[in-house]
């Protein structure tokens, strides 16, 4: 009786033994009949294709290659750190200021009668680093300088241009309904002329990553005084919310600006209402739309 079990258990085990092992696949073949046949990144790029090649044209190639490459950033200089020593490290490195050397062009232009933008109409005290054309060269992390907050904020160049189109003058009362993650609020803290600033996001979980930026970059002082507020409500209802408080909203043209930053950003020409920054392998910031507005009573 023990001779037939015996000869039972070594058949299973050697069926077992010789049993083939299923490999591990992302979409189980007994499922094969659900697995996707194309990649759902090949199916969103075949979308933008056709999509895109259709409002840019002959640039949806090159536009296509930069966003699909490493992106290029900017080095935003902290003001409320020891700024002086921080441009020098940057220099040190082969960056270039874009804004001052951008305004620093345009302004002799400006007195000889030609169309450019005086310094004025740019918002002030903003300084960005970036390499040259073609540079791919990448900044070091920031990290904590002498006065205990952080150096520079690394962030997409192009994000910098909605503020400096803003010209804010000192005392300005401004709000960031798109406050997160936070670069563009930073820059705005950066020109000094903001009175009061109301950075509001949507996204809670985006705020979270707002308040540790200001945090990082913001000294104590003026982060818990009465000039910046952290807000997360929905921006289509803040005219219900606080109407006729904020300074400036009409579509402004912007084609100056196009002149003025052509050396470090690639534009797109067809723009009719503001500027928008295309990525360009020699210039792979943005994409970033703008445009200005004046309130019209």
């Amino acid at each position: 009786m023990a001779a037939p079990v015996l000869r039972g258990v070594r058949e299973l085990m050697r069926r077992v033994d010789f049993a083939p092992i299923p490999r591990r696949h992302r979409h189980k073949k007994k499922w094969a009949a659900t697995e996707p046949k194309f990649p759902a990144s090949q199916l969103a790029l075949q979308n933008f294709d056709m999509t895109y090649s259709v409002q840019f044209g002959d640039l949806w190639p090159s536009i296509r290659v930069s966003l699909l490459s490493e992106q290029k950033y900017g080095a935003l200089v902290n003001n409320f750190a020891a700024w002086d020593h921080v441009n020098a490290r940057l220099e040190q490195l082969g960056a270039r200021d874009f804004v001052s050397e951008a305004i620093s062009h345009g302004e002799p232009e400006h007195k000889s009668g030609h169309s450019a933008t005086p310094s004025s109409a740019c918002s002030p005290n903003l300084q960005c680093f970036t390499f040259a054309r073609g540079d791919i060269s990448r900044f070091p992390p920031a990290r904590i300088g002498s006065l205990g907050v952080m150096d520079y904020y690394l962030m997409d160049a192009a994000s910098l241009l909605p503020v400096l189109a803003l010209g804010l003058q000192p005392g300005d009362i401004v709000l960031d309904l798109c406050a997160a993650p936070g670069g563009k609020t930073l820059a705005l803290l950066q020109t000094f002329c903001c009175r009061n600033l109301a950075a509001n996001d949507l996204s809670t979980s985006r705020t979270s990553r707002l308040q540790k930026i200001l945090y990082n970059y913001v000294p104590q002082d003026i982060r818990e005084g009465n000039q910046i507020r952290v807000t997360s409500w929905d921006g289509r209802k803040w005219g219900e919310l606080e109407g006729d408080t904020y300074d400036r909203v009409q579509v402004e043209d912007l084609s100056h600006f196009r002149k003025l930053f052509t050396d470090t950003f690639c534009f797109f020409p067809s723009c009719h209402v503001g500027e928008l920054v295309i990525p360009n392998l020699m210039a792979n910031f943005g994409p970033m739309y703008f445009c200005k507005m004046h309130r019209l009573t």
